[in-house]
């Protein structure tokens, strides 16, 4: 056992902050009326806080000579370990603090593949400008996925976006510890080769095109396309898969099909000449959002994150922010 160790415990004696506080005074100045300036605290005081230090120690701290006072060597040991406690607790006062006021921080933000040149890019940089302590770490997932990572709490903030009825997809969790913030409006449009019969109309009925060869993503990914067709009154003939948005534009440049695309999507994708795009009727719209965990909603940094977020200027892509 060490020699200051409590007996009952194993561990050395609580000493306090001011303990600490007043035998670095008191290296400094030299006196005991020295650090009772300098701590703003009076002389009694000083010398009783200094005989209980000593009393819990079992050693003395100091020699009094007249009005002299010195540190005995285990008054020097003292204030030396003092001066290294004290100075990393100023650090990491500071620390909280700039915590505190969105100085600093790192979020974890986890987006779809749409967002990660878009809202993720805009975000990244005003917090630059408003927060710039706040940093982020991305990463790329479909909502599920993504939800799933800020349920485990490997992610901060999941960016996601669902369709009507499609709950499934994770944008409204029913998962008691995650919060749903439904931020911004994405129109999905039609996208038709030149060439197709309806191409020159502004507005295309969906019925009119249940005959259509229909170009959708994964299995995984299709369910809204299905869901809002059956609602029209029809299922879509898809004749070929893929979530990639270059190969969808190269399929229906070539005559192959038909297909909805977000607008999100459509304002980073390059266009073919041979390529319309109109809207349908009747309309379908995705919702944009952000879930975080619950017990982080009041973290300076994520709070900064979502302020940032919910205040972008998403009038460039084509979506609206909704109503709040």
């Amino acid at each position: 056992m060490k020699r200051y160790a409590d007996p009952m415990t194993g561990t050395a004696p609580d000493l306090g902050l001011q303990s600490l506080r007043i035998i670095r005074a008191i290296e400094s100045t030299r006196s005991i009326t020295g650090a009772s300036r300098a701590l703003g605290v009076s002389q009694p005081a000083i010398s009783q806080h200094l005989q209980r230090t000593e009393s819990k120690l079992g050693v003395a701290l100091v020699v009094r000579t007249g009005r002299a006072i010195t540190l005995t060597d285990a008054g020097r040991a003292l204030a030396a370990q003092s001066a290294i406690a004290l100075d990393a607790l100023d650090v990491a006062f500071a620390e909280i603090e700039a915590l505190a006021q969105m100085r600093s921080g790192t979020v974890r933000l986890v987006g779809f593949p749409s967002a990660s040149s878009t809202l993720v890019p805009a975000l990244i940089s005003t917090l630059r400008d408003r927060s710039p302590g706040v940093s982020i770490r991305y990463g790329e997932e479909e909502p599920p996925e993504a939800i799933d990572l800020v349920e485990s709490g490997e992610r901060d903030i999941g960016l996601v976006f669902s369709y009507p009825g499609e709950a499934a997809r994770g944008t409204r969790p029913d998962r008691s510890r995650l919060s749903l913030a439904n931020l911004f409006d994405d129109n999905l449009l039609l996208v038709l080769p030149r060439d197709h019969p309806l191409a020159d109309e502004d507005v295309v009925d969906m019925i009119a095109l249940e005959d259509d060869p229909w170009i959708a993503g994964c299995p995984k990914c299709r369910g809204n396309l299905l869901r809002f067709c059956e609602r029209v009154g029809f299922e879509p003939d898809i004749a070929f898969e893929t979530d990639n948005a270059a190969a969808v534009m190269g399929l229906v440049a070539s005559g192959l099909g038909v297909t909805l695309m977000p607008r999100l999507v459509l304002t980073t994708t390059a266009m073919p000449e041979n390529v319309v795009v109109r809207s349908p009727n009747p309309g379908i719209t995705r919702v944009i959002g952000a879930v975080v965990r619950d017990e982080r909603r009041g973290d300076p940094s994520i709070t900064a994150a979502l302020t940032a977020l919910a205040g972008l200027g998403v009038t460039r892509w084509g979506i609206a922010p909704l109503a709040r």
